[in-house]
């Protein structure tokens, strides 16, 4: 897509180049990813001209801005734009030297009938966009953000850890050597049986044994295994556990060399506990920021 003298955009969310509104792609320095995500807070999107999505109709600016030559339209609009920016200092030093006048003046008496709102913080990566569209998952008693397009409904096998299966997942993998699909996916259900649970004071030592489980029957083998946080949460005023790994691989015909994986284990008040099972492929690095986003955004039903 660039010549010698054109390097290519750095790695970052870019406007998806399909022109879809409201999307962000993952350019990894050389090519898409095939997975886009809603624009919203906790995802920070660049700019490129090598990476602009194609203008829509009636997008385009109108032909006399574009005008640069002296004396041109576009002369015109730039000397506008500065009497407009002047004009607005002006007016806001005005206020500013009227706010100082003591609080008998009228400018302090008009100050204090019309409030200014306080600065609102930026949200943070653990976030999601108000009226983001959630999972419940009635049978575990916790519910989680629908992560946009690209995921799908989890219709696939059942998992041994728990006893029902909700959430959602995408396929990174078609055609593995053992015959089945590699996925990325975000699924919960109500602890099964076997695991060590006994009350939240075995948080800790169930949600590893868990974490042993998966590591056997869902990756290639062998596989190395970095554990990356073991700690206590609160989810809604319940205690919680959370583990996060990271695992490694070489495994001919095999597209991912490792997976980046976390489970939350929640005590919901039940007899079973609620398992979260997040995982994410190394061909999607990109996304392990969805990890904590989505762990930072449980409720318990």
């Amino acid at each position: 897509m660039t010549g010698p003298s054109q390097p290519a955009p750095p790695p970052g969310w870019y406007p998806d180049p399909d022109g879809a509104a409201g999307q962000v792609r993952w350019w990894n320095g050389v090519t898409w990813s095939d997975v886009t995500t809603p624009a919203g807070p906790g995802v920070a999107v660049q700019a490129s001209p090598l990476l602009a999505p194609p203008v829509r109709p009636g997008a385009a600016n109108p032909p006399e801005l574009l005008a640069s030559g002296p004396g041109g339209p576009g002369r015109i609009g730039w000397v506008i734009g500065i009497s407009l920016l002047v004009l607005v200092l002006v007016v806001g030093a005005g206020l500013l030297v009227g706010s100082a006048g003591g609080e008998g003046s009228p400018a302090a008496t008009s100050s204090s009938s019309a409030a200014v709102p306080p600065l609102v913080p930026a949200p943070g990566p653990s976030t999601f966009p108000p009226g983001t569209v959630r999972i419940i998952d009635e049978a575990a008693g916790i519910s989680y953000p629908y992560l946009g397009e690209g995921w799908l409904e989890f219709d696939l096998f059942p998992q041994a850890e728990v006893t029902s299966i909700a959430g959602q997942y995408f396929t990174t993998q078609e055609l593995t050597p053992d015959n089945t699909i590699f996925i990325a996916q975000c699924t919960s259900g109500p602890l099964a049986d076997g695991y060590g649970w006994g009350g939240p004071a075995t948080l800790a030592s169930t949600v590893a044994t868990v974490a042993d489980s998966v590591r056997g029957n869902y990756y290639p083998q062998p596989n190395e295994r970095r554990v990356l946080r073991e700690e206590e949460r609160t989810v809604d005023g319940h205690a919680a556990y959370l583990y996060e790994f990271q695992l490694s691989w070489n495994a001919p015909g095999y597209d991912a060399t490792g997976e980046r994986a976390a489970l939350l284990l929640v005590d919901v008040g039940r007899p079973a506990p609620a398992l979260l099972y997040v995982s994410i492929p190394n061909t999607h690095a990109e996304l392990y920021g969805v990890i904590d986003r989505v762990v930072g955004a449980v409720e318990v039903l």
